[in-house]
C-alpha cells in the first residue's frame, strides 16, 4: 500500500471527484458514512459526543458525522469556530445540521466548553492539509481537550499533526483513535507521534485506485495481501537442495542462545540446510538444541576467529551473540571479500562495524543490516527526531548500497534506491531478548530460497511480526519469549498453504 503526501492526497480527492464522477459534497458524505459505520460499532450511544469542527473540509466531515450520529440516537453537541473562510461543503453540511441540533460557535476562550468525564470528542478541526503550527483560539481548544478526561477520536488525522513532515510545536491533539481515509499517513508510523495517533484505522472511501497506482512514492506500507502474494509455493518434486544452504556464524561464550534461536528460525522459515560455524564452547549446546543442523568448529574455544569454507553456501548470516574484539573485525573483512553471496549482518557484527567504520566501504552490494535503534545510532549517529532518522536511514542505505532493516514498531526496510517500506505486523511483546536473532534466521532462510535481498527483507519482517502476533494471541504480549515467535512462523506457512490451495 502506497503512502502518499498531503499534496498527493489532495490531488487524489480532486481526481476522484472529476473522474468517478462524484460531487465533492457526496464524496464527503461517503467518507462520513464510512466513519460513522466504524464509530457506532465501537462506541455505544449512552456517552456524550462532542464534535469540534474547523472551517475547512475536515470540519465539513465533522458536521456530516454529527448529523448521521443524531439519526442513530447519539447525544451530539457540535462546536464551530468563527471564520469568514468556511469551505463550500462546510456551509452545505452546516445548513443540513442546523435543523437537528444546536450548534455552538466558539468566539473566544470563554466559549470553550467543559467536557463531561467519560465523553467522546470527535476531532474535525484540521485535516491532512495542515502545514503550519496551530495558534490562537485553536491552540486553546486543543490544550483544553487534552486536559479533559474524555476519549478522543480524530477524523483523518489529529489536529496539529502534519501528514508527512515533522512538527516541533507541542500543540497537537492527543487522541485514542484515528480513523483515516483510504491510505495511512507517514506521520502515523513514528514512535514520537504515538500520543497523537493512537490506534489508527483505515476506511476505504472509494478514492480512485488507478490514480493511486500512478503516483510515485518512496514509502509503502506492507500488509497481508502483498506479503502472501510473493510467497513461493513448493513443488512436489523438490528436495532440500532447492531451498538453499545457510551458514550461520553466531555465538560466543555465554551467548550461544543467539545462535540456537537464529538457527531454529532459519529452519522454521524454510531453509533447506543450515550449518553453524561455532566456537568450541558451543558445540554441545548446538548439537543438542538443534539436531537438524550440521556444525563446523572454530579453533578458538570462546569465540569465532576464522572463516570456514563458504563456497557451498548461497547465504551467510553473521553477528548474533558475537564477540566484538579485533579478531571479529578481521573476520568481517574476510567475509566481505566474498561478493557473490547473500549476507545478513546483525547484533555483534553491527557493533564491530560501528567501531570499524572503514569496513562499511567494503560491504558487498545488497548486504542486509538489521539494527535496532541503538545499533543504528552507533552506525550513523544521533538524529533529532523520527523524521530525520528516516532520512538518515535512507541516506545510509544509498551511500553503502545496502539494505537497512531498522527494527521496531512498523519496522522500516530501506533500499539503496531510496525506497522505504513500513511493516504492519508485530506487537510490543516482541521487544524481548532473542527476537532479533529470530529475524536474522528468517531473512537468511528466505535469501537461501531465492528471494531477492529486498523481498527477503520485507517478507521476513512481515513474517516475523506475523509470528509474533500469533504468539501474542496464544499467550498475551507480556509473556512472549523468542521461541514463541519461532513457533508462530509455522502459522504463517499454514495460512499460506490454505490460501494457496484455495486459489488452485
Amino acid at each position: 500500500m502506497k503512502i502518499l503526501s498531503a499534496d498527493q492526497i489532495r490531488a487524489l480527492d480532486a481526481y476522484t471527484i472529476k473522474n468517478e464522477p462524484i460531487t465533492s459534497i457526496d464524496l464527503m458524505e461517503r467518507a462520513s458514512v464510512t466513519f460513522v459505520n466504524w464509530f457506532i460499532k465501537r462506541f455505544k450511544p449512552h456517552r456524550e459526543v462532542y464534535i469540534f469542527c474547523g472551517p475547512g473540509n475536515n470540519g465539513g466531515d465533522g458536521l456530516a458525522v454529527g448529523r448521521l450520529l443524531t439519526h442513530v440516537q447519539y447525544s451530539v453537541k457540535v462546536f464551530i469556530f468563527s471564520s469568514d473562510r468556511y469551505s463550500k461543503d462546510f456551509d452545505i453540511n452546516l445548513k443540513r445540521l442546523e435543523k437537528l441540533v444546536t450548534i455552538t460557535k466558539i468566539n473566544s476562550k470563554e466559549d470553550i466548553p467543559i467536557l463531561s468525564i467519560g465523553g467522546i470528542v470527535i476531532d474535525a478541526i484540521f485535516g491532512s492539509g495542515l502545514s503550519r503550527p496551530v495558534g490562537g483560539l485553536y491552540a486553546d481548544i486543543i490544550k483544553s481537550i487534552n486536559d479533559s478526561k474524555v476519549t478522543r477520536v480524530a477524523i483523518d488525522i489529529a489536529s496539529g499533526l502534519f501528514c508527512d513532515a515533522n512538527n516541533e510545536d507541542p500543540v497537537k491533539l492527543k487522541v485514542d483513535y484515528t480513523f483515516t481515509f483510504q491510505l495511512p499517513k507517514l506521520s502515523f508510523l513514528f514512535p514520537q507521534n504515538e500520543d497523537y495517533t493512537g490506534c489508527w484505522v483505515i476506511g476505504d472511501i472509494g478514492l480512485n485506485k488507478s490514480f493511486i497506482e500512478s503516483q510515485s512514492s518512496a514509502f509503502t506500507y506492507v500488509e497481508e495481501e502483498e506479503a502472501f502474494s510473493v510467497v513461493k509455493p513448493r513443488s512436489k518434486f523438490s528436495h532440500k537442495g532447492d531451498y538453499g544452504k545457510v551458514l550461520i556464524m553466531a555465538g560466543s561464550y555465554g551467548m550461544m542462545g543467539a545462535a540456537v534461536l537464529s538457527g531454529k528460525s532459519c529452519y522454521r522459515a524454510g531453509a533447506g540446510l543450515v550449518k553453524f560455524h561455532s566456537p568450541r564452547c558451543g558445540v554441545q549446546i548446538l548439537q543438542s538444541s538443534l539436531p537438524e543442523a550440521i556444525l563446523s568448529v572454530d579453533p578458538e574455544e570462546n569465540f569465532i576467529s576464522s572463516l570456514p569454507d563458504i563456497s557451498g553456501f548461497n547465504t551467510v548470516a553473521a553477528g548474533p551473540g558475537w564477540y566484538e574484539g579485533a579478531e571479529s573485525a578481521f573476520l568481517l573483512q574476510q567475509i566481505f571479500e566474498n561478493k557473490n553471496i547473500n549476507l545478513v549482518l546483525d547484533a555483534g557484527a553491527l557493533n564491530v562495524l560501528s567501531k570499524n567504520k572503514e569496513l562499511l566501504n567494503a560491504l558487498p552490494q545488497n548486504t542486509i543490516l538489521t539494527p535496532h535503534p541503538g545499533e543504528f545510532k552507533r552506525l550513523a549517529g544521533e538524529f533529532s527526531n523520527d523524521y530525520s532518522r528516516l532520512e538518515g536511514l535512507r541516506k545510509f542505505s544509498q551511500r553503502y548500497k545496502c539494505i537497512m532493516v531498522l527494527k521496531g514498531a512498523n519496522t522500516m526496510v530501506a533500499l539503496p534506491d531510496g525506497n522505504v517500506s513500513f511493516n504492519s505486523t508485530g506487537n510490543p511483546g516482541m521487544a524481548t531478548a532473542g527476537s532479533g536473532d529470530v529475524l536474522t534466521g528468517i531473512i537468511a532462510a528466505l535469501l537461501a530460497q531465492g528471494y531477492s535481498p529486498a523481498m527477503a527483507s520485507k517478507l521476513g519482517v512481515y513474517l516475523h511480526g506475523y509470528a509474533g502476533d500469533r504468539a501474542a494471541s496464544k499467550s498475551g504480549t507480556a509473556s512472549i519469549i523468542a521461541e514463541d515467535i519461532i513457533d508462530g512462523v509455522k502459522d504463517f506457512y499454514l495460512e499460506f498453504d490454505k490460501k494457496y490451495s484455495a486459489s488452485l
